[in-house]
This record gives structure tokens, sequence and C-alpha cells, in this order.
């Protein structure tokens, strides 16, 4: 997403839309122990603050009830969208009741704003940002600017809260076994994938703290499922495909943000809403978002909730100072002020009728009721830890892949040594394996996708180690043979064998192959070079390993960028050469010792390569 300049206050409240935005990256994880102290200090002058105001009061030392006069503070509060509304109210209820602070008018004014617009704004930290006070749906999107060291915030603690749950329309709660049945997060996912006439939404993870979240949870709960279930050499990649397909799931029914994905429920309960296939049958949501819709005016039938038993997510909606040394004595009194009108018993009350729950996370009977919430489900279960900024980074660069046509080159090693057999495999060869875990990658990419394959030794045609087997186009286009790319790329991958006597001619192949990729580059698309091999450079007459990688360097290009993405089969491959021919392009070298995971260790080099940067 690009950069651009707060918008004016006054405007019309975005819808969040942008085509193509996506948000900045959450770079390295912060010093999660100093912000915490961050946080800790800032909170005890609130609380001193608050303690002087209330001393004040009863000593009659502050005119709170005397009209004013015209002096005022104005304070600017940006606000999540969901949450603003009930912020504007105690906001006018200050000003209807003369509140004020240190004798002047509280003069508090909310902008409704969506949350990754404000964080990529003050990413590139404006020297004006034009108000004083951001509650954003979630800590994350703090966490956020901070990494990209962008506007200094202070989180000083969080007003409301609110969990993530799966809400659905009474006819597909029940065919879950709402309210008695209980699912973990995978389970849900599975739940709903099974059952066409279950439509799962949501809100774009890279515009949405839900939609984000709840990923988050997924891949966690992938991850557990993966180790509990002990049915991989590899659990973490195993529940990395796990992940990329409920993404894939989930982006067939995404919607920009969170008021999009609500429009999509079915508007009444006649037999043409719940089977129109625009409309969905469930949504990832926060509780409050399904409170707002149950308790809302011709909504749509109620939504039921599901949380799930291994650990909700949390919307926290942190009170954040924004470039608290640019505030004077008298906006920080009142935006101290205001927070402690927002965690007083009117303003909690407020918050509470707008469904939303106290910081603290405690679940109230009625309001758990309204949002749809009932027993046994584990609605007041405390939350999962919420995921770290490195964890976010990656599930957002696995989600861009998931989501973005990819345009891949994939070259495969033939030399003769790729026919030795695999111990612990009965008897199939490096080969083998390489082409079943190909296959297997293959199924993973959409129609959209571009892939194309190559296969080396050493003087395959005439003087190239090289030939091309299957350009790379799109699967859905129409193949040589009457089918598909993908069925002609399928027999492609089938074909693979060992060539007899053939070395491994690796240098000559990269450069030539990266070489294409380069000059074929599609923008628009995640354009990657995959390179499989189990040995070393066999070619005596190639190119030396320094000149590839100074060729490499210049051919590469941040604006086009094509990583690559070299896998090392068994012992014999070069791996400390691949980790030098890969580093000038962005990408990255794996070793596998079983063949049979190259599909798994494909996904996560993508994810990774997906994440470093824009395509």
């Amino acid at each position: 997403m690009g950069r651009h300049s707060l918008p004016d206050p006054s405007a019309p409240e975005s819808t969040g839309a942008h085509p193509g935005a996506f948000p900045r990256s959450f770079g390295s994880e912060p010093a999660r122990g100093s912000r915490t102290r961050t946080v800790v200090i800032a909170t005890a002058v609130v609380l001193a603050i608050a303690a002087g105001s209330a001393v004040a009061l009863r000593s009659d030392l502050l005119p709170f009830g005397k009209p004013c006069d015209g002096e005022s503070v104005r304070l600017r509060v940006f606000a999540s969208p969901d949450i603003a509304p009930a912020i504007d109210k105690v906001a006018t209820r200050a000003r209807r009741n003369e509140t004020r602070t240190d004798g002047k008018c509280l003069d508090v004014r909310v902008t409704s704003r969506a949350s990754y617009e404000v964080a990529d704004s003050l990413g590139q930290r404006p020297a004006k940002p034009g108000f004083q006070v951001w509650i954003p749906d979630s800590s994350l999107w703090v966490d956020r600017v901070g990494t990209e060291s962008g506007t200094r915030l202070t989180a000083v603690g969080a007003i409301a809260s609110s969990p993530i749950a799966l809400g659905a329309v009474p006819s597909a709660a029940k065919s879950l076994g709402w309210p008695h049945k209980t699912y973990s997060w995978s389970e849900l996912t599975r739940a709903t994938s099974t059952d066409d006439r279950l439509r799962l939404g949501v809100a774009d993870p890279a515009r949405s703290a839900t939609g984000l979240l709840a990923l988050a949870r997924i891949n966690a709960s992938n991850a557990k499922a993966a180790k509990d279930a002990n049915d991989s050499t590899d659990p973490d990649g195993d529940s990395d495909t796990r992940t990329a397909a409920a993404a894939k799931l989930l982006y067939e029914r995404v919607a920009d943000g969170d008021n999009q994905v609500l429009a999509t429920l079915p508007r009444d309960g006649s037999g043409a809403e719940q089977g129109n296939p625009r409309r969905n049958q469930a949504l990832l949501l926060s509780e409050q978002a399904a409170h707002a819709h149950n308790t809302g005016p011709d909504n749509g039938p109620d939504l039921d909730l599901f949380y799930p038993k291994d650990g909700t997510a949390r919307l926290d909606y942190p009170y954040t100072l924004v470039d608290g040394d640019a505030l004077n004595v008298d906006q920080t009194r009142a935006a101290n002020r205001f927070m402690t009108l927002l965690g007083g018993a009117a303003g909690q009350r407020e918050l509470r009728e707008q469904g939303f729950r106290g910081g603290n996370g405690k679940a109230g009977a009625e309001l758990t009721r309204a949002a749809g919430g009932r027993d046994p489900q584990p609605y007041t279960a405390d939350p999962a830890d919420p995921p770290s900024a490195k964890e976010l980074q990656a599930l957002l660069g696995m989600w861009t892949i998931t989501v973005q046509s990819a345009r891949i080159a994939t070259v495969v090693d033939a030399s003769a040594s790729m026919g030795s057999a695999v111990p612990g495999s009965g008897g199939q060869s490096r080969m083998e394996l390489a082409k079943n875990s190909l296959l297997q990658a293959l199924a993973t990419f959409t129609p959209e996708d571009e892939i194309g394959l190559w296969k080396f030794a050493t003087a395959l045609d005439g003087g190239k180690d090289y030939v091309e087997l299957s350009p790379t186009s799109r699967l859905g286009d129409p193949g040589e043979h009457g089918g598909t790319h993908r069925e002609d790329l399928a027999a492609a991958f089938s074909s693979l064998a060992p060539v007899p006597n053939g070395a491994t001619g690796l240098y000559d192949t990269t450069l030539a192959a990266y070489e294409k990729a380069c000059e074929t580059y599609a923008s628009g698309k995640f354009n990657s070079l995959v390179i499989v091999t189990d040995g070393a450079n066999d070619d005596s007459s190639s190119i030396e390993l320094e000149a590839l990688v100074r060729k490499l360097e210049k051919l590469s290009d941040p604006k086009r960028p094509v990583p690559l993405i070299a896998i090392a089969i068994g012992p014999e491959a070069d791996k400390s050469a691949l980790d030098r021919i890969v580093a000038p392009t962005g990408g990255s070298a794996h070793r596998v010792n079983d063949p049979s995971q190259i599909h798994q260790v494909i996904l996560k080099a993508i994810m990774t390569a997906g994440m470093k940067g824009p395509h």
C-alpha cells in the first residue's frame, strides 16, 4: 500500500477499499519489554492525574458545574469505525455537561477512520498528524507503527475489548451443532469447508485486525493439530500447508473490511436469500460486531456465536497518545481527562450498550447473550497469547502469496545422482519422491497462476546444460495436447527421469533460467524461480560461482523482484554455494533429506519471500 498523508478529518469516512492496498511490513518484532514499561509508566501517569482530578472535584477546585465562558481545550480523536459511535457519545455528553479540564471546557471531536489507514499514515512520521489521540481496534496497528519507526505512540491502556468468534445464521449454526458442540479454530474452518451450503466470509487480513488475528489463531491451531497428530516428520511444514489451504478457502469469500463482510449476510430468512450464492451463512467477526448486527434494525437473521475452545483472539482498543512530545500541557491533560471519562461508570456503560466488553475482557451475560453466545460455548475463557510481530509478518506474506497470482519457473536437477534410492522410502529414488512432491505443489496453484518446468544435467541440448520441458504459462490456458496447461505441466513433471551419466550443470542453468525469469517478469504477480538440485556444480566449462553471483546482482531489480528459491536434496548438494547464489535475489536456500518435503518447503520459502517487499 502506498504511503499517503492522513485524510482531512472533516472528510467522509473512507471505505478502506484501495485497489491493491496492502499494509506495510510489520518488520522485526518490537522489544516487548520496553513497550510494556512504556504502557505501565503511561498508565501510572494517567492514574495519578485522574486521582488528582478526583481530589479537585471533591474540593470544588475545578468548576465543572459552571457554564463555559469560551475557554475550551480542543482534543481530536481518531477511532476505529466500530467503536467511534460510542466514543462520540461520551464526547458529546462531555460537551453537553460542560465537563472541564483544569477549568477549561473539554471539547473532544471524534473522527471515524479505518485503523489500517491511520497506521499506514503514522508510519511515515507526518510532521502534524492533526489529532492527539488514536483508538484503533487492536494493538497490532500500534506495534506496526513502532516497528516502522513511525510517529511516536504511547498506548496507555485498553478502554474496551471484544473477542473474535465465528457467527452463523440459525440454519448454519444448527447444522454445526450450536450451542452444544464446540470446535477448535482448525476444526471450525474444516467444518465450514466440507459443506457447500456453508459459505464462510472474513474481512481482508491485510486491512482488518479481525481477519488477521483470526488467521493467526487458525495457524496456531493447525500447528498444534499437526504436532498432536504426529503425522508428519515436519509438523511445521504440514501446518503451513493447512494454513495456506484455509487461507485459500477464506479468500474465496473475502471482503474489503469489517463493515463490508457484514453486508454479505442474508438480508432475511427467505429461501432466496439463504440460497443466494453471494450471501455468506457464517462470518469470522468480533463479538461486538455480532452484537451490533443482532440488536440493529432490519439486519436479517440473528447470528449465533461459536467461541473456539483452543483460545480466541481479542480486539483490545488501546487508548493511544499520538506524538506525546508535541502535545501541549492542555492537550495532555485533556487527553487524560477524556480517558477517565471513557473508563468511568458512564463511559463503560455506553461501551457495554454498544456491545463492547471492558478492557479486562470480562464477559457479561447480558451482552454475550445479545451477541449470540450461549453455554456451553467457552465465551468466558481467557484469550490466547497474542501473536508476535514476526508471526503476523509471516502470515501477511503467506496471505499475499495465497491471494495473489504467481509466476514461477521450476528447474529440476536430472543428473544421474537423482536416481539414488532414499533410505526408508521403500526403494524410491530422489527423482520419484521429488516428482510426487512437485505434483502436490502444483495442485495448490490456481488456474490464474503461471508455472513452467525446465530440467538440467550437462550437455542436454548441444552445449546447453538445460532444456525447457513446459513454458511458464497460465495453468488454465489451453495446452498443446487438447487439455489445459496444468495437464501438460503435470505430464512434464511425470516424465522427469535421471539422465544416465549426467552431471550437474548448476551454474549455467541458474544464470539462464534467472535471465529468462527477469525478461518475462509479470507485473502484479509474485514472480520467482525455484531450483531443485541434489549436487554441486559439475560442469568445469561453466561460469564460475563468483561471476554468477555478480551477474545475479546486476540482474536483480528491487522494483521487479524475482526471488530465487533453491532446494538442496541430500548431503551432496552444495548448500553453501546455493546460499551465495540466492542472496542477491532476496530468495532463500533450504536443505531437505526427504524429497517428499519439497512442496512444503516451497510453500514456506514463498511465504518468506512474499513478506520481503512489493511484487
